[in-house]
């Protein structure tokens, strides 16, 4: 079953770290408000007719939304599209946000997931990322939304800072456990070109992170999580039985999902992947030229790549070994006997030194292989 997701590209503010598509500006978001409501009449037929698994929001930062502008973006997916009965339906929200009165209009919505961007419980991290909020609102968010009765809830944590030790990170870890939270997403510190962080470590502010430090709290976050339960789902993601998130799963096991919003990624879940421009005005300036003629794509509007079949292995092998489903021998004959000969002479390698494991024709990471999955994937590329 397809997903929607929508890019909403407002934040209060710029994290160091971060290198996703947003602006501080908050200016018009009538405006963009429109042109995404616009986007998907537009784009309806992009989806098989069928009803959605899954509708997330993401961004940027979409619980900074009123409710009147998520009830307008809601109806008019409503309006639009079937959604499945048990759809998961999810918002991105920080900490800051989450007043109570906040959270009493989500409850008012669609809305049945929240994904909190907690990143740390401690106040020198959270200063050190840049974020909005404190470690005091990281802690009461949670408790807000849970006291409110949303259950289905994730948290994103970031380890390998500077100022995060191992004690720290174990911690941060301790506190997510402590509250019951079903899901947990976690990322290594990585250095993105053109953010601020990368320009404080090439200019000498701040140290690059330290590769020990983020394997040996990698291998922290594994042993923590086993021992208390959850399933390792996914490189970063980590779940009670039951609680995977049904949206990015499907983008991993390749679903079909089209991405509304600038910069917003699609899929037709077979070869065509496409990408909305990665700039406020521009794309609301050609939605609105759209608008005015249906049947004219404005060109910079949305670029088009069609995989090739080599292209195909290579994003199947990516995705799959990150995953608890692991790769199928089977799904690479399918896609040509070539590739299945080129996965399993070159996978003999890992699978000697403890990398890969093999239960019939499925191949799955060890937890020493995790700690190398991107090296991996590319060693079995074509």
């Amino acid at each position: 079953m397809p997903g929607l997701y929508l890019h909403i590209p407002y934040c209060k503010q710029a994290c160091h770290y971060c290198n996703f598509h947003f602006s501080t500006t908050l200016h018009n978001r009538e405006g963009m408000i429109e042109a995404i409501v616009q986007e998907m009449k537009l784009r309806r037929a992009a989806l098989p007719s069928v009803p959605l698994a899954s509708v997330y929001l993401g961004g940027g930062t979409p619980s900074l939304l009123t409710h009147e502008e998520l009830n307008r973006i809601f109806s008019t997916i409503y309006e639009l599209f079937s959604i499945s009965e048990d759809a998961e339906i999810t918002l991105e929200a920080n900490p800051d946000d989450l007043n109570l009165e906040a959270i009493r209009h989500l409850k008012d919505t669609p809305v049945n997931r929240l994904s909190i961007g907690i990143q740390s419980f401690s106040e020198e991290d959270l200063r050190f990322m840049n974020r909005a909020h404190n470690a005091i609102e990281a802690r009461t968010s949670i408790e807000y939304v849970q006291d409110a009765g949303f259950e289905n809830l994730t948290i994103d944590l970031i380890y390998g800072t500077p100022t995060t030790t191992d004690r720290q990170w174990a911690r941060n870890m301790e506190i997510a456990l402590e509250y019951d939270i079903p899901h947990i997403s976690c990322y290594a510190l990585t250095v993105e070109p053109r953010t601020a962080l990368a320009h404080f470590v090439k200019k000498g502010k701040v140290p690059s992170p330290d590769e020990d430090q983020a394997v040996r709290q990698f291998e922290q976050l594994m042993d923590i999580m086993e021992l208390e339960g959850f399933e390792h789902y996914e490189i970063s993601n980590f779940a009670r039985p039951g609680w995977h998130a049904r949206h990015n799963s499907s983008y991993w096991r390749g679903k079909p999902y089209l991405g509304i919003g600038p910069a917003a990624h699609s899929f037709d879940g077979d070869r065509t992947r496409s990408w909305n421009v990665p700039n406020n005005a521009r794309y609301m300036s050609g939605i609105n030229l759209w608008a005015e003629d249906p049947s004219k794509v404005p060109p910079d509007l949305i670029e088009e790549e069609v995989l090739t079949d080599d292209q195909r292995y290579n994003e199947y092998v990516m995705t799959a070994l990150r995953t608890i489903w692991g790769l199928d021998l089977e799904h690479l004959r399918q896609m040509g006997r070539r590739y299945a000969n080129h996965f399993t002479a070159r996978a003999d390698v890992f699978l000697d030194s403890g990398h890969l494991l093999c239960e019939g024709e499925n191949y799955r990471l060890t937890n020493a292989g995790k700690l190398l999955a991107d090296r991996i994937a590319v060693d079995l590329f074509v």
